[in-house]
């Protein structure tokens, strides 16, 4: 397998990658500038040779000769002036340091030359001033290189010692100075010593910018390599989203930055919950609370939809300071369903266990009685217990029309009667028969609430009143007990699951019904408030409207 960089060799390959691509660009850019400014550079200086040879009187007079010849006159008559003329652009030529002076007669004839090969020739000149008049300078093709070529031309002279052979001012010729470009490649070589001096500081400063970098990216990662960040995330990624429990991330904002498939579905979120603060999701506003931190508490059971969740949340820390929670949630709505349940069997358990006990007392009364012989006594406490029992039961079915309800309550008095507390039901309660699982939330609150007073009064002697009514679409239960009532300060937590100010029995938990109470309140959108007048007073509201839970 290729060996793979590491993060300071990538970012190394990276800065010398950009490197090399800035040097490139800065050569291209180098070479446009030299070309532009060698025919600026080149062109003034070539035409100021040029103007200097054209200026000269021993090439003005041999121009002058030779056009005198061309007219007519003996060459005999006037001399030969091409070798003087020859000479004079040599030595311009290499005083001036260019490739070569050329100098043309009237008819655009090669007089002089460096390219010897051009003597005697007819010279085509871009642009000549031959036939535009006046100095140019242009670019052209000579001996096969490209040139920088300055053209000035050569006028007559007024004192010219032949200006009888003339007419005054003519154009005599022209001199052309020529200096050729040099060619990429050479432009290179004299680029080469910048080029590596620059390369070799700029890999320099590349190599140790790319490790400092380099370092402090890998303090930032805790000297993790990115494939081995890549694997971290994707570990992260599988291990959150295959958890069957929900977890949440917020931040300091309260906006979401982390949530697994289990917590988008336990909470409806959608696709893009990722990104979005509570608020803007429409949470419920118990469930923000929680999420937010203003509600604490671990366990901490909440209604979504038609399940029950537990939730508890931890705070985020980093350098001393907190940036934000993560919140795992648990669906325990069948646990919640069972534990109502097994509420409702501890309840029949206790009220048979009551019965049996006040069963067993009847028994045992009306057993010496026959043994005494005493035959009127046993019919009358017969009589007597029947009335009683009747008593309770028509008080309580005269008001409570569902069975369920009207069982839980006749059995609460006999419970209550076995611990010397007297268990009265407000003449104001009224209730018809209700939906199955209305009547089942309802027989829940009131069996809890009932047990609550009836602890808080344990051993007795004291009271427990009762009112179970409808109020419009909701149904009301009050339970009212003649014990201490409840502090102020633990007020606010005797709704929260755990919490109680007795200690537990053997083997078990107290601090389950109030909190289960408050959760069938809120899951049917209802709720439950207490008060202390003359003893602690709970008053719950169930609607009965459209089912939300189980």
């Amino acid at each position: 397998m290729r060996p793979r960089l590491t993060l300071a060799g990538q970012l190394l390959a990276l800065q010398v990658g950009i490197i090399c691509v800035v040097l490139v660009g800065v050569v291209a850019v180098s070479l446009a500038q030299s070309y532009a400014r060698f025919g600026d550079t080149e062109g003034r200086h070539a035409r100021t040779v040029a103007e200097t040879v054209s200026a000269n009187a021993t090439v003005r007079q041999g121009l002058q000769t030779r056009l005198a010849v061309q007219r007519g006159r003996s060459p005999d008559e006037v001399g030969d002036f091409t070798p003087a003329i020859r000479i004079t652009a040599e030595n311009a030529r290499g005083t001036s340091v260019t490739d070569s002076v050329i100098v043309l007669g009237a008819d655009g004839a090669v007089i002089a030359s460096a390219y010897t090969d051009q003597l005697s020739t007819q010279l085509d000149l871009p642009d000549s001033p031959l036939v535009a008049g006046g100095g140019r300078i242009s670019e052209m093709d000579i001996a096969g290189r490209r040139a920088v070529v300055a053209q000035v031309p050569v006028f007559d002279a007024i004192d010219s010692a032949n200006a009888r052979y003339v007419k005054l001012h003519d154009m005599l010729g022209v001199v052309a100075v020529v200096k050729e470009r040099p060619s990429m490649v050479e432009n290179l070589a004299l680029a080469v010593p910048n080029l590596l001096t620059y390369l070799g500081i700029a890999s320099a400063l590349g190599v140790l910018g790319s490790l400092l970098l380099a370092r402090r990216v890998k303090r930032q990662t805790l000297g993790m390599e990115p494939r081995e960040i890549t694997g971290l995330v994707e570990h992260r990624e599988a291990m959150l989203h295959g958890l069957k429990e929900g977890v949440i991330a917020v931040d300091e904002h309260d906006r979401v930055t982390l949530v697994n498939d289990s917590a988008a579905d336990l909470l409806r979120l959608p696709a893009d919950a990722v990104g979005r603060t509570l608020a803007e999701l429409g949470l419920d506003p118990v469930l923000e609370r929680v999420l937010t931190g203003r509600e604490e508490g671990h366990d901490l059971p909440v209604p979504v939809g038609d399940r029950v969740l537990i939730l508890n949340r931890m705070p985020i820390r980093s350098r001393g300071r907190q940036v934000g929670s993560v919140t795992t949630l648990r669906d325990r709505t069948e646990l919640i369903s069972l534990q109502r349940e097994l509420d409702a069997v501890h309840q029949i358990t206790d009220t048979l266990r009551a019965q049996a006990h006040e069963f067993t007392n009847r028994l045992h009364t009306i057993s010496g009685l026959i043994e005494l012989g005493d035959y009127d006594e046993v019919t009358k406490f017969v009589h007597h217990v029947a009335a009683d029992d009747a008593d309770l039961t028509d008080a309580v079915t005269s008001r409570i029309a569902d069975p369920a309800v009207a069982a839980l309550l006749v059995a609460k008095a006999n419970l209550a009667a076995e611990q010397g507390i007297q268990l009265f039901i407000k003449p104001a309660s009224r209730l018809e028969r209700v939906a199955e699982s209305l009547s089942s939330d309802v027989a829940t609150v009131l069996g809890n609430l009932v047990d609550n007073a009836l602890d808080a009064l344990a051993p007795g002697p004291g009271w427990v009143e009762v009112e179970v009514r409808h109020d419009g679409v909701d149904v009301v239960v009050s339970v009212r007990d003649s014990g201490p009532g409840v502090s102020p300060e633990f007020a606010a937590h005797v709704f929260r699951r755990g919490f109680s100010t007795k200690a537990p029995a053997f083997g078990g938990k107290r601090g389950i019904g109030l909190a289960l109470v408050r959760l069938i309140c809120v899951r049917r959108g209802g709720d439950v408030r207490l008060t202390n007048d003359g003893g602690a007073e709970f008053v719950a509201r169930l609607p009965t409207g459209a089912e939300v839970g189980t």
